[in-house]
């Protein structure tokens, strides 16, 4: 892989906030492929007009694309930005994780949960993480994608608390509305699954109904 360290600049002619891409047009010259992970982490979400500097290096697969990118100056984007995302999401998804702890608890202290199902969600957590990695690694570099349909099905049997940190440690499936909405759905299912299985309640009413 080699690279420039000749800072330069260029419009954002397309973006796709969904997928954290898009194309910058230097002035005379050819498209450059950018990246979301190529802005700095405090920098906000780069929108389509946005003037930017940035380096650029040639990928594996002989593409050009940009890295160290900047968004130059700030204006009118800035106000729409906040508009767009007043609240950082990734509040409001670690809530989900404590509460769910909670959750097992006090399911645990009304009836002994099994020993492997902690064994489970972590290590179902683990590999959802590790998946999540590798696909925004793939996303990065162009190469094959893991579909999102296996995504979800890591966080519904388990994985999900490890889908959340990836999500936010690592920027990936944070935007897209239809996805974010499935993996909710996903959580919500799985958290009713391990209550009704896990508390007193399911038994009872299946000798209930049994008699």
């Amino acid at each position: 892989m080699s690279s420039s360290r000749e800072r330069l600049t260029g419009g954002l002619t397309f973006w796709n906030d969904a997928r954290g891409f898009g194309f910058i047009t230097p002035p005379g010259g050819e498209q450059v492929f950018v990246h979301i992970e190529a802005f700095p982490f405090s920098s906000r979400r780069p929108l389509l007009g946005d003037d930017l500097e940035f380096e650029l290096e040639l990928a594996p697969d002989g593409r050009r694309r940009a890295k160290r990118a900047q968004i130059v100056g700030s204006g009118p984007a800035d106000g729409i930005r906040r508009a767009r995302y007043p609240v950082r999401p990734g509040i409001v998804s670690f809530v989900a994780i404590p509460a769910f702890l909670a959750v097992y608890v006090l399911v645990s202290l009304a009836s002994p949960v099994p020993y492997w199902v902690a064994i489970l969600y972590l290590g179902a957590s683990v590999l959802c993480f590790v998946a999540y990695a590798v696909d925004k690694s793939a996303a990065v570099a162009g190469r094959w994608r893991i579909s999102e349909s296996i995504l979800l099905s890591l966080g519904l049997i388990g994985g999900w608390p490890g889908a959340i940190v990836a999500q936010q440690i690592l920027r990936h499936k944070t935007k897209k509305t239809r996805f974010r909405s499935a993996f909710w759905g996903s959580v919500l299912l799985n958290v009713v699954a391990f209550v009704a299985l896990a508390s007193p309640v399911l038994p009872t009413l299946v000798h209930f109904f049994g008699d």
